[in-house]
């Protein structure tokens, strides 16, 4: 049923997440206990995001509904529905991201200049599902499933606000807010400020801090990503060996994920030996 079986531990546990969300939907009534729940899986349904744009690079299941099912899923989660980043990255960022005229994650300014970090993110998070649409006219197919998938979870969350509407507004909706928001950040650091028009190998920045690659399936080797957009998210730390004496040393930064670089942490994620 899956393509890849190093799917399987995320896939469990993002599907999980989604169960907790509607048991805790249908059984508590408490603003406080909502909050603490929203606080406490902002960085886990954040990390959520990476998935979802993992599975639009390379489908998780080899049967479309099981697929179908699972961005339903995402969606719920990172408030990106079925086919947007297909359309939005895959096609449209991945094709156009050394060209800042037409990048759909554009970080530059109309006047040429650089973007701040959290205009960025407005910016690219407000504006995702017109430039889907933008990419789609291109690709008809691809924006009917995308068009018929998100009425799909529009109709639900609808139907969750209806019912409950405190818990639908704290449990679903806001944080497919904060996840559209949060997919949007996260590509801030990728590329921002590498005016590169030809050098794939100096329009990326890396992360390898091991503990933010288990987090976001290996999001960190982004160079590799960009090189072989189609490579399967496990298979990315062995791509960037292949490919590592190509990347400049500059184009490796830090993050807060250092902080959490402790032998603790590698043990908790079996990391270490």
């Amino acid at each position: 049923m899956l393509r890849n079986s190093a799917d399987r531990i995320p896939v469990i546990l993002i599907l999980l997440l989604t169960l907790v969300d509607f048991i805790l939907y249908f059984t508590v009534d408490n603003l406080w206990l909502f909050g603490a729940y929203f606080l406490a899986t902002l960085i886990p349904k954040g990390c959520i995001c990476a998935w979802n744009h993992h599975h639009q690079h390379t489908r998780t299941f080899k049967e479309t509904p099981w697929n179908r099912l699972l961005e339903i899923s995402y969606a719920l989660h990172t408030g990106v529905t079925t086919n947007l980043w297909l359309l939005h990255h895959v096609l449209g960022h991945h094709h156009n991201y050394l060209d800042q005229d037409l990048d759909q994650s554009r970080w530059k300014r109309a006047d040429g200049t650089e973007m701040g970090m959290w205009e960025y993110t407005l910016i690219v998070a407000g504006t995702a599902y017109y430039r889907g649409y933008l990419v789609g006219k291109a690709h008809p197919k691809h924006y009917r499933t995308h068009v018929i998938y998100t009425i799909a979870v529009i109709a639900l969350v609808t139907a969750l606000l209806l019912y409950r509407p405190l818990a639908a507004l704290m449990i679903f909706v806001l944080p497919m807010i904060t996840g559209l928001l949060i997919t949007a950040w996260a590509t801030y650091e990728h590329h921002a400020g590498l005016d590169e028009p030809e050098d794939h190998f100096l329009a990326s920045y890396n992360n390898i801090n091991p503990i933010f690659n288990v987090m976001t399936g290996n999001l960190g080797y982004h160079t590799a990503h960009h090189y072989r957009q189609g490579t399967h998210w496990s298979e990315l730390p062995s791509l960037h060996q292949k490919i590592q004496d190509k990347i400049p040393a500059q184009m490796y930064k830090t993050s807060f994920w250092e902080h959490l670089n402790r032998p603790f942490f590698h043990r908790l994620l079996g990391l270490s030996s």
